[in-house]
């Protein structure tokens, strides 16, 4: 029955939750467990819209959505077609409505999504060097080449609705930007979360969600700790 949505290369895996199947292509970037922990880090509340920005091949998307059955919509955006063509596929393969994969650019996202979503999901690319001789469309997944930081969160800005959420990871030493740039951009921090690989390793992952409008005031989550990192 799989087989009908895949292309040479591709395999169907399962997810950890809901039952759901997510196409793969061992030839392209692989999701990891920062999309698992982002999914788990962030709470849909009923009726949310949820945008999913650098999508990938949708696992932040389908997995959050096994986990919150009760949002109203997922709308997952990817640049890169090949992605962008997988996640699509995952969508028909589970039989989803209330999905949609859009193919482009965050900071080309339409207009007809301003002021839309209630939570945006982003396990963004945030590694600077050390690619120069990685698969280009490996390291557009990992490094920032075709997007910043500053043009996620103008973008969150502009998509989401007073009062929406942007929930994002990135790594732990970049913590003062992630937050500076929060702030500069409108949406107010509100809910930090440090990922260990061990109990007492240093964190090298953060968790964030910020909220747009929001009071000043962020809370400080306990740790998480991922052994499979």
């Amino acid at each position: 029955m799989c087989k009908e949505f895949l292309r040479e290369g591709e395999s169907v895996e399962e997810l950890l939750e809901g039952g759901l199947k997510i196409i793969q292509d061992k030839s392209l970037y692989r999701f990891t467990s920062d999309s698992v922990l982002l999914s788990r880090f962030a709470k849909g509340k009923r009726g949310d819209r949820v945008a999913d920005f650098c999508a990938g091949s949708g696992i932040v998307g389908l997995h959050f959505y096994a986990l919150n059955p009760h949002v109203s919509s997922v709308t997952l955006f990817e640049m890169q077609e090949k992605l962008h063509s997988m996640s699509e596929r995952s969508i028909a393969l589970n039989n989803l409505s209330g999905f949609a994969a859009v193919h482009c650019r965050v900071q080309d996202i339409g207009r007809e999504y301003d002021d839309y979503f209630s939570l945006i999901l982003c396990n963004p690319p945030y590694e600077r060097g050390g690619f120069e001789n990685a698969d280009p469309a490996k390291a557009i997944c990992r490094k920032e080449l075709t997007i910043t930081l500053k043009e996620i969160t103008d973008a969150a800005f502009r998509k989401l609705k007073f009062g929406g959420r942007l929930a994002l990871t990135n790594r732990a030493d970049r913590l003062a930007e992630v937050l500076y740039t929060l702030k500069n951009s409108g949406i107010e921090p509100k809910r930090v979360q440090f990922v260990r690989g061990t109990p007492r390793a240093k964190p090298y992952l953060i968790l964030v969600e910020g909220t747009k409008g929001g009071r000043a005031g962020t809370e400080i989550l306990e740790d998480a700790v991922n052994v499979e990192n």
